[in-house]
Order: C-alpha cells, then structure tokens, then sequence
C-alpha cells in the first residue's frame, strides 16, 4: 500500500484544501497572471503532437495549456478533486488518477507507455511521501521515451534537499543535462529557491 503523500496528510487537516487550490488558479488567472511560464518551457522541448506525460497534473494547468498547443497529454494525480477539474478544463487531454511513487501507464501490448517528455511543476516532489522522491523519481524514468526529457521544477527549501535530489537522480539510472533557477531560464544559482532540472536516461546523455 501506498504511503500518503504530504498532499493527503494537509487535506486531512483542510478538507477544503483542493477546492482553495482550484479557487486560488481561477483567481490568478482571471486577474490576468501569466500562469504558462512552464507550458513555454516544456513546449519549447518539443516538436507539434508529442507524447506528454504531466506527473502530479493538479488541474491540469500547465499539461492543459500543452495540449491546447497541440500535444498528446496525459495528467496523472491522487487527488479525484483536481482531476476532476482537470477533465472539466481541459477535455482534449487524458487524465488518470495514481501515486506517482508507484503508477505505471501500460499499452495495448502490455509494455509501459513512453513520452517524449515526462515533467513535474508546480513543487510536485515537496508533496510527494516524505522520503518517496527517489521511488517518483524512479517511476517517472521508466515512462521516459529514449533520449526523452525529464523536466522537474521544484523549492528545495519546502524540505528536499538538493544534495538528496542529486544522489536521487544517479540511482535512478538519469543525469543533468541543464539546471536553471527559473522557469525562463535564469542560470542555476546555488542560493535561489528554487530548482529547475532537465534530466536523460544516463544511456543518452552525449
């Protein structure tokens, strides 16, 4: 069995905490917040009509935007609530509830599903099961198409260390082949707060 993610232990606590979340974006965006700085980032990876896998997908925010731009989405997330919105949102997208510690996306011929690029925003690993980065880690390697990307963006100051992140990173079979500290790309720096990686299989890193 699955332990609860960080996300599941607050909606204990805060049973309206999808439905703030779902509220909050709805406000920002209608105040006119440019809210699509990773869809820019992730799209600007790919050619028109690629496999797109959004890990911890919320309501589909930034999967969403990337298939309006014309790619092939699916959005995977435990939370029913912003599933739900997500579906209603964005119908030309595929979402599917699962732990992403644990979830594996299978084809017609039963080997597992593979995109063109895996990403997680929106500090999805700060969420995850304390402890659990390395199996997310993991189980998002093994969607990855060869010469894929895994895109990860997250605040290391919400608990994940970056030296953890890293040793993570290795045990999953992956490398760095860029780090920034934004989302538009501003250099890596060692004291932002924040961590935006792209990651191969090592077997592909030239």
């Amino acid at each position: 069995m699955d332990e609860e993610t960080l996300w599941q232990q607050r909606a204990q606590s805060n049973p309206e905490q999808a439905k703030n979340y779902i509220k909050r974006f709805a406000q920002l965006r209608a105040q006119g917040v440019d809210l699509d700085g990773e869809a820019r980032f992730i799209d600007a990876l790919l050619p028109r009509g690629a496999r797109v896998l959004d890990a911890g997908c919320g309501t589909g925010r930034v999967g969403g935007a990337l298939a309006r731009l014309g790619h092939r989405v699916t959005g995977v997330d435990l939370d029913e609530e912003l599933l739900g919105a997500a579906a209603h949102d964005f119908p030309d997208a595929r979402w599917i509830p699962g732990n992403l510690a644990s979830f594996e996306l299978r084809v017609a011929n039963g080997g597992v599903e593979e995109f063109d690029v895996v990403f997680a925003a929106g500090n999805v690993l700060a969420f995850v099961a304390p402890g659990t980065q390395a199996q997310v880690l993991n189980s998002l390697a093994r969607h990855l198409a060869p010469e894929a990307r895994l895109v990860l963006g997250f605040s290391p100051s919400l608990g994940y260390a970056p030296a953890d992140f890293a040793a993570d990173v290795r045990a999953a079979g992956l490398e760095f082949t860029a780090r920034f500290s934004t989302w538009d790309m501003r250099p890596a720096d060692p004291d932002a707060d924040f961590i935006v990686a792209l990651l191969q299989r090592a077997e592909h890193v030239n």
